[in-house]
């Protein structure tokens, strides 16, 4: 009986330190994803805070909370990965690779469009905006979350530098969070979903 109460005490220690995105992403890791969002070369400096970003993910009921552990890790992994192409200030070169350079824009560069990107979930465009066709049978992975976010600009066409961008971003993140890819990383060869 002592080794039955033992087991659900910790089992309950486990599923409850894994309730919350902060016991995956604390602040050190959240620095070391994000560690030139507050650097004097980007526009971003002071904006994007680890307290919001907490915050923020706890008012969407299951994000990065669902699943087992490895899975609540490629789920964070992921967001992170693709918002952090939408805000990159990276470069080939760059200090720490240009991988290190995520969240280092508040706004899309390029305006031209009324429909620019703003903040790190940077939708472009307006065909992005209407409702997206989910029946054209995309394979699940991280390739059909960029599908979603630019497929019409960066799915399809087979490589694209922009998707690898993303999929540099998102293999860092797993890295750092010690959690494989998975499969079907990139949307190469996925029709987009603003094409009907």
């Amino acid at each position: 009986m002592k080794t039955l109460a033992l087991i659900i005490v910790s089992l309950t220690l486990v599923l409850e330190s894994y309730a919350d995105v902060s016991s995956i992403i604390s602040l050190n890791v959240f620095n070391q994803m994000l560690k030139y969002r507050n650097d004097a070369r980007c526009p971003s400096n002071g904006f994007y805070k680890y307290d919001a970003f907490i915050t923020a993910a706890r008012s969407f009921n299951g994000f990065g909370t669902t699943g087992d552990v490895a899975t609540q890790k490629k789920e964070l992994a992921a967001f992170l990965g693709q918002t952090s192409h939408e805000t990159t200030g990276g470069w080939a070169t760059a200090p720490d690779g240009p991988y290190a350079w995520g969240y280092c824009f508040i706004r899309e560069k390029n305006q031209a469009d009324k429909y620019y990107g703003r903040g790190p979930i940077q939708l472009t465009h307006d065909y992005n905006y209407a409702p997206a066709d989910r029946s054209a049978g995309r394979v699940p992975g991280y390739g059909v979350i960029t599908n979603i976010i630019n497929g019409g600009l960066e799915c399809g066409i087979g490589a694209d530098s922009r998707v690898a961008d993303r999929i540099g971003f998102y293999k860092r993140y797993c890295g750092i969070l010690g959690v494989g890819t998975g499969d079907n990383l990139d949307c190469n060869n996925q029709r987009p979903f603003s094409v009907k």
